[in-house]
């Protein structure tokens, strides 16, 4: 078997899916993107098939370390991103060929269904009550929200009570009853994350995730130590090299690698198993479309340390397409009490409707994250 070509499809809401074909007929299917540079990881992934086509789709190994070492210049969230989605797609045809779920393929499962959580109140935190009411309805127990709005690397004591009031009115209003991570996402400084993760300790988050910046991740295990919330990060670092030198210096409790910028199954794979040898679990970041999602679930059903999977249904992020819209077998993606089964399909165990991803991708737009800006004019984090 051999790849006869790459085909990629920039579709709304903000994702992108790869279609890999064979001379056998076998197609996989694969997410790379990064959101708000869709077309730069497209030219990436497009770079990459003059290592690709004419070669065996079954030897992933040596195609990713050939993908990732031929170039001189390696790692980042565009290249990453843009090997991950190849990768996703070559476990797919893998899965296809043989007739197993990736699961399989890797040592079967050690789990029988995986806890899910949502989203709620968007960009900036608003109607968290009402939110988190409606979704529990759906079922779900556990939740994730951002934590504050733009924050100075100094800031005033009005917006740290503002965040914290959010959370103490989410815990006073549902107790023990619900879960919750706060998503500082990487808008809050060293200097104001102390100050915040302090506050928010009486009402017991389940996590804080990216309490700053990735490029600040020295500060981990500081702010680890000053406080007893548990830390989360990783969906700005992209191959297990990052994640080494964090692991290495402490601090995280909850470490969230992304399958569609972190290189893949393959690689992440690996990260779980370098965080499970560091205590440290595993909760993949996936706000994006269902091939991604399918990824995550493959390494999550085989990973131990894996605790908590995020998916995008109802997303704030979600304009113009939901999770399922471009999939067929949408039953098997169903979500019973906030918890999902695996997917029984061989490969990733997601069909596409390919169709519609062809007809959606015609009128696909550029999306963008806002600019976010302080009072004084500059420009804050989003």
């Amino acid at each position: 078997m051999k790849i006869t070509r790459l085909t990629t499809y920039r579709v709304p809401p903000r994702w992108m899916l790869l279609k890999i074909e064979t001379d056998e007929g076998v197609t996989g299917w694969g997410e790379p993107v990064i959101e708000g540079r869709a077309r730069t990881v497209e030219a990436a992934v497009h770079e990459l098939s003059d290592y690709l086509v004419g070669k065996d789709p079954g030897r992933i190994n040596d195609l990713w370390q050939t993908m990732y070492r031929a170039g001189f210049y390696r790692g980042g969230p565009i290249l990453m991103s843009a090997i991950a989605g190849v990768d996703q797609a070559l476990w797919d045809i893998k899965g296809k060929v043989l007739g197993q779920p990736v699961y399989e393929l890797l040592g079967g499962l050690v789990r029988d269904r995986m806890k899910t959580y949502s989203w709620v109140g968007g960009d900036r935190p608003a109607e968290l009550i009402a939110g988190i009411a409606a979704l529990r309805e759906a079922g779900f127990d556990t939740f994730k929200m951002n934590g504050t709005e733009e924050l100075g690397i100094i800031d005033n004591a009005r917006k740290v009570d503002q965040a914290v009031a959010r959370v103490a009115e989410v815990r006073a209003k549902f107790g023990s009853e619900i879960e919750f991570g706060v998503d500082f996402h990487g808008r809050v400084s060293a200097p104001m994350a102390k100050v915040l993760l302090r506050e928010l300790e009486p009402y017991r988050p389940l996590f804080v995730e990216e309490p700053v910046l990735a490029e600040q991740d020295e500060y981990y295990r500081a702010l680890a130590d000053a406080t007893s919330i548990p830390l989360a990060a990783g969906e700005r670092m992209y191959s297990r090299f990052d994640f080494k030198r964090v692991f290495e210096r402490g601090g995280l409790a909850i470490v969230q690698p992304d399958l569609s910028h972190a290189g893949g199954i393959t690689e992440c794979v690996k990260i779980a198993a370098m965080a499970e040898a560091h205590d440290i679990a595993f909760a993949p970041h996936c706000p994006l479309g269902p091939v991604a999602l399918a990824s995550c679930l493959q390494v999550d059903f085989v990973a131990h340390n894996a605790v908590l999977q995020e998916q995008s249904m109802g997303i704030h992020y979600n304009q113009g397409a939901e999770l399922l819209d471009y999939v067929k077998n949408k039953e098997d993606f169903l979500l019973s009490s906030g918890w999902i089964r695996p997917l029984p399909k061989p490969g990733l165990g997601v069909e596409i409707d390919e169709e519609r991803v062809i007809e959606a991708s015609r009128a696909a737009t550029d999306w963008r994250n806002p600019v976010w800006r302080h009072a004084d004019g500059s420009v804050a984090e989003w």
